[in-house]
């Protein structure tokens, strides 16, 4: 990131090509569409150059980075909600009412024959699962599980306490556990689901990222600041 800071291109090329399929995948598991996803990882890639100049090492790299990806997704799922209310006031001639996708796992699943998913399937249950998380819960489970953050790192990232984090992922795996469960005990999904399920965030940091260079507890979501310096 210093090369970066210091105007080298390649440097760039290469930050943008270790980590842009994690975020793609970050912003798919907390926004859920792909084309929106791959769009909000180069909103981020945008984010960090412009703000090359004010980079400053210490902390790992990719704190800085989850840290813009968690705000950019903020912001998204914010956008997309109010999208969702003008469509739902556009919509309501008539009485409505919204069934959230966890209670629609459980109904499907009452409804599947006991047999072994095939991995589309299984992968859309899961997607279903993680969608029935906010916005926090999924972020904060994507950084555990997926980029083998510590707590701390996690913390830092979402401008959250420690103790928050903690309570994050502790809700997440208990709602998670609630939907798919039921899945294993019928045989639908394999048992290795349960590591998702499972605590295994380091309480500290491990050994860190490389520099690249070419060579509170709140049970409500709330607004996440942008980062320091004016990252818009």
């Amino acid at each position: 990131m210093l090369e970066v800071r210091d105007d080298n291109a390649a440097a760039f090329e290469e930050l943008v090509s270790r980590y842009q399929v994690r975020l793609i995948s970050v912003f798919e598991n907390t926004v859920g569409r792909q084309g929106q996803a791959e769009d909000l990882a180069q909103e981020v890639f945008l984010r960090i150059y412009r703000a090359r100049k004010r980079y400053q090492p210490g902390a790992r790299f990719s704190t800085w980075l989850y840290r813009i990806a968690h705000n950019v997704a903020s912001n998204a799922r914010r956008s997309l909600a109010r999208r969702h209310e003008v469509n739902i006031v556009a919509q309501s001639t008539g009485q409505m009412s919204v069934q959230p996708l966890s209670q629609m796992a459980k109904e499907a699943s009452a409804l599947m024959p006991a047999r072994q998913l095939d991995q589309v399937e299984r992968a859309e249950i899961v997607r279903a699962a993680m969608e029935s998380l906010n916005q926090r819960q999924r972020m904060a489970l994507m950084l555990s599980k997926f980029e083998g953050m510590s707590y701390e790192e996690i913390a830092s990232s979402m401008e959250l306490s420690v103790s928050a984090i903690k309570s994050l992922l502790s809700r997440a795996r208990v709602n998670l556990r609630e939907i798919l469960v039921p899945y294993m005990h019928d045989g639908m999904l394999p048992e290795s689901i349960n590591d998702v399920l499972q605590e295994s965030t380091p309480d500290v940091a491990g050994s860190g990222d490389a520099e690249i260079d070419v060579h509170h507890d709140n049970h409500q979501d709330q607004d996440e600041a942008e980062m320091e310096g004016g990252l818009q």
